[in-house]
């Protein structure tokens, strides 16, 4: 499988992009920082093969550029994760614990978080789509908790990921029966990752690789067809389970 997947330097990119080249994968994993992108790469071992490039997905012309090195890279596409982010901390270290309400939120600060967060997707998904088409291929929107799009102090980030979940389900809604697949995933809790606050309590934080179960069935013959569904990593072998049960 020939996989772009945005944001994969660290947390659970980097778990994803790590589990794709382990199962024989060929993965290209972006990250703002071309050195680190790199590094992260080359650290990954298995059978598959990793390169890592340095793309800002707030800048088309960047993400453009990305997108068409990546499809020459990997000979074609059949899976784009979508999961570059940033997160409150860039706003608020302290969100946790001293919530910041939106009117004190900079106008720069908004934008940054929403330029990435769920402006970022929409360019990746525009500009990989033709190879996706060529191969009948899939994409995957990495979202959060509901509960985290209408939390106090999670201005922007909340309505960031609100956003990309709503552009997720519309460009679901657009390729509908293009062969095409568009599906949502998500951890199901916080993670640890490096969008948690310096110093915080890390019990009851999901690991990253929560995300890696989910995302090997998206990968799989068994999702061939899986269409606009909503998975929930933590909450997935139910999901599974419900999915294969009979109707009786």
């Amino acid at each position: 499988m020939r996989v772009l997947l945005t944001g994969g330097t660290s947390g659970l990119g980097l778990a994803m992009a790590r589990a794709l080249v382990e199962d024989g994968a060929h993965v290209v994993l972006t990250g703002r920082n071309g050195d680190r992108a790199a590094a992260a790469a080359a650290g990954l071992t298995g059978p598959g093969r990793a390169h890592g490039l340095g793309v800002d997905t707030r800048d088309e012309a960047e993400v453009a550029a990305g997108t068409d090195r990546a499809v020459e890279l990997l000979g074609g596409l059949d899976l784009l994760v979508l999961n570059a982010g940033i997160g409150m901390r860039t706003v608020n270290p302290r969100f946790l614990e001293e919530p910041q309400p939106f009117w004190e939120v900079t106008p720069e600060a908004f934008r940054a978080v929403v330029d990435t967060n769920l402006t970022g997707y929409f360019l990746t998904a525009r500009a990989a789509l033709p190879a996706l088409r060529d191969g009948g291929g899939r994409l995957v929107v990495v979202s959060m908790n509901h509960m985290t799009m209408v939390r106090r102090g999670f201005v922007p980030y909340g309505p960031s990921r609100a956003g990309a979940e709503s552009l997720a389900r519309i460009m679901a809604a657009d390729l509908q029966g293009s062969g095409v697949t568009v599906n949502i995933l998500l951890p199901g809790g916080a993670t640890r990752t490096g969008m948690v606050p310096e110093g915080a309590d890390g019990e009851g934080l999901l690991d990253p690789d929560v995300m890696v179960p989910p995302l090997r069935w998206l990968c799989s013959d068994a999702a061939a067809g899986v269409h606009d569904e909503r998975l929930v990593a933590t909450e997935f072998d139910d999901w599974l389970a419900a999915r294969q049960t009979p109707n009786v």
